[in-house]
């Protein structure tokens, strides 16, 4: 990740912050939610992936098991399991480092921690859906910016599982960022290794990117 210094302001007044330093302040204001917010947060997001078109013809659609503050899906994963779709976690891939594959998530899915502690469902378990194969992908954000820029945990794992849509776009799924709206930055550098986004849901509104 870039150690530059880029110019950043958000509705907080901060300005002139390293991505670290953004990143920091960023986690540290969102595990500052106190629970009754981080709900409201998640119904409110609920309603706007609902509205978002990136979404409407989804079938297979993965998701994530929020941590360290980030905006819970699943209040949108109740609403459209009635719809028919079918929800996959990102397991880390055992043989690709860096790399991930989804697996089917539902209730009563056996999941085991990761080397970073989070839940996923067993790589051996053999369910699992390539990252072409899906047709859309919700995943957490730290920043972003209304341009499509964004500013991730820093690992790559998105980048480099989705890399492919560069060269065939017509095989990539809808890559939806999710964050609170306190998150939205003016401006952040895109990097060459970023896989663009096309749409960011917040609590608050729905950002497409051109």
């Amino acid at each position: 990740m870039s150690q530059t210094i880029d110019s950043h302001t958000s509705e907080s007044g901060f300005s002139v912050l390293s991505r670290n330093e953004l990143r920091k302040h960023l986690r540290q204001r969102r595990r500052m939610l106190s629970t009754r917010e981080q709900e409201q947060a998640a119904s409110s997001l609920a309603l706007n992936l609902l509205k978002n078109p990136d979404l409407h013809r989804a079938r297979h659609v993965a998701i994530y098991l929020p941590n360290d503050g980030e905006i819970d899906p699943h209040p949108y994963m109740a609403l459209a399991l009635r719809k028919g779709i079918r929800f996959y976690l990102p397991v880390l891939h055992p043989i690709h480092p860096g790399r991930l594959v989804f697996s089917p998530y539902f209730d009563g899915v056996e999941l085991t921690s990761n080397r970073f502690g989070i839940p996923e469902p067993a790589f051996s378990n053999g369910l699992r859906r390539p990252a072409w194969a899906l047709d859309a992908v919700l995943f957490p954000l730290v920043g972003f910016d209304e341009s499509g820029g964004r500013l991730g945990m820093g690992g790559g794992f998105y980048d480099r599982t989705f890399a492919f849509t560069r060269l065939r776009p017509r095989l990539a799924p809808k890559l939806i960022g999710l964050a609170h709206d306190f998150q939205k930055v003016e401006k952040l550098s895109i990097e060459p290794w970023d896989v663009p986004l096309h749409s960011v849901a917040t609590d608050r509104r729905l950002y497409r990117v051109k």
